[in-house]
C-alpha cells in the first residue's frame, strides 16, 4: 500500500493595517471573556435564566422516605405484530435493578401486550 500525501505551502502576506485590527480584536475579544469568566453575576444577568433539568429528573431526597425512590430500568424494544410490519416502540419499566432481568421482563411483557415478534432493544435507562 502507498500512501501518497500532497502538501503546498502558502505563505500568507497581509499589510500591516489588517494584523493591528486583527490582534486588537482578537485581544478585545480575550479580554471580554476573562472579564465573564472573573465575574460571574454579570453572565447570568446577560444570559435568561434557564430551569435546571437535574432538580426536574430527579427528586429531592429530603423531607421524602426511602421507599418512595425509584429503582429499576426503563426498557425500550422495538416491536412487530406481523412479520413484515414496520418497528414500533413499546416501553417497560422494570423495579429490577439487573439489565438483563429487566430487558427479560420487557420481553415478557412485550409478548402479553400483543406482539409477537421483538426486534432489538433500543434503550436501556436506569430510573
Amino acid at each position: 500500500m502507498v500512501l501518497i500525501f500532497w502538501y503546498v505551502r502558502r505563505d500568507y502576506v497581509a499589510d500591516g493595517e489588517t494584523m493591528t485590527t486583527e490582534l486588537t480584536d482578537f485581544e478585545q475579544n480575550m479580554r471580554r471573556e476573562i472579564d465573564a469568566f472573573l465575574k460571574p453575576e454579570k453572565r447570568t444577568e446577560q444570559k435568561p435564566a434557564q430551569p435546571k433539568v437535574k432538580d426536574a429528573a430527579r427528586p429531592d431526597p429530603e423531607g421524602q422516605p426511602a421507599e418512595s425512590f425509584k429503582t429499576g430500568h426503563i426498557v425500550k424494544l422495538a416491536v412487530r405484530k406481523k412479520q413484515l410490519e414496520m418497528d414500533t416502540v413499546f416501553e417497560h419499566v422494570s423495579s429490577s435493578i439487573s439489565r438483563l432481568e429487566a430487558q427479560l421482563e420487557a420481553e415478557k411483557a412485550a409478548r402479553r401486550a400483543g406482539y409477537p415478534i421483538i426486534g432489538y432493544v433500543i434503550e436501556t435507562r436506569r430510573l
